[in-house]
């Protein structure tokens, strides 16, 4: 193989190795990491070049505070209200087995039926404390956000989480956590016409809990893709 080849195939495989982490080290991330990472993802690409997406870092005291909020919203009953809906009303059998089957697959890991209401409203919970990840991280965009802005962050987001595992960190990103988009912003101090977007829960992942091993089955590429 070529140098140009090669780094072609790590790029693919650093692709092809990405999901989602929810438990972690008991371990810091250093600053400097956190900021390379975010200097490479924001060479995504945006229309004009505006780069719209903003990104608030929650660690230590205060990512603690911010925990706690949360979960007390969740356990007073606060509904969920995101800023904007990330699915529409209704879904076809395929997106709606493919949910049910990622879910069930993740209570399993956990050691609890998949039927289990309690225990998927604890790993509902779970995601309010960022599955115990070191590191918070808040997206948020203009308040005159359009369709086009959000394909843009997602590309950003994108670049963070795969910059992420080049450095042996591991994330998961929660629309969940964006239903409490008051108490994000309340909490961090954003901007009140700011759009939530999601969060990342980022830390160095504990790759002995079984809930890591659990990767969701991805469609087979004939299902998305058309050669014409």
């Amino acid at each position: 193989m070529t140098a140009h080849t090669d780094l072609a195939y790590d790029g693919l495989s650093l692709i092809a190795s990405r999901h989602c982490k929810r438990a972690f080290l008991d371990r810091p991330v250093p600053r400097n990491v956190l900021a390379e990472v975010f200097l490479a993802a924001g060479q995504a690409p945006s229309s004009r070049n505006i780069q719209p997406w903003r990104v608030t870092v929650v660690t230590g005291s205060t990512l603690d505070a911010l925990t706690r909020s949360l979960r007390e919203a969740f356990d007073r009953g606060e509904p969920s209200q995101p800023d904007y809906a990330n699915r529409p009303p209704t879904l076809d059998n395929t997106a709606v087995e493919r949910a049910r089957a990622a879910l069930s697959g993740v209570l399993r890991a956990k050691g609890h039926a998949p039927d289990d209401a309690a225990a998927a409203r604890e790993h509902l919970r779970d995601n309010l404390r960022f599955y115990g990840a070191p590191v918070a991280v808040v997206c948020h965009v203009p308040g005159d956000t359009v369709p086009g802005t959000f394909l843009e962050t997602g590309l950003f987001l994108q670049n963070i989480m795969l910059g992420l595992v080049a450095r042996g960190l591991g994330s998961c990103p929660q629309f969940s956590v964006a239903g409490y988009a008051d108490v994000l912003r309340r909490k961090l101090d954003i901007e009140t016409h700011r759009i939530i977007v999601c969060t990342l829960a980022v830390g160095y992942p504990d790759e002995a809990a079984p809930v890591n091993r659990f990767v969701p089955p991805r469609a087979r590429m004939e299902e998305y893709v058309q050669w014409c």
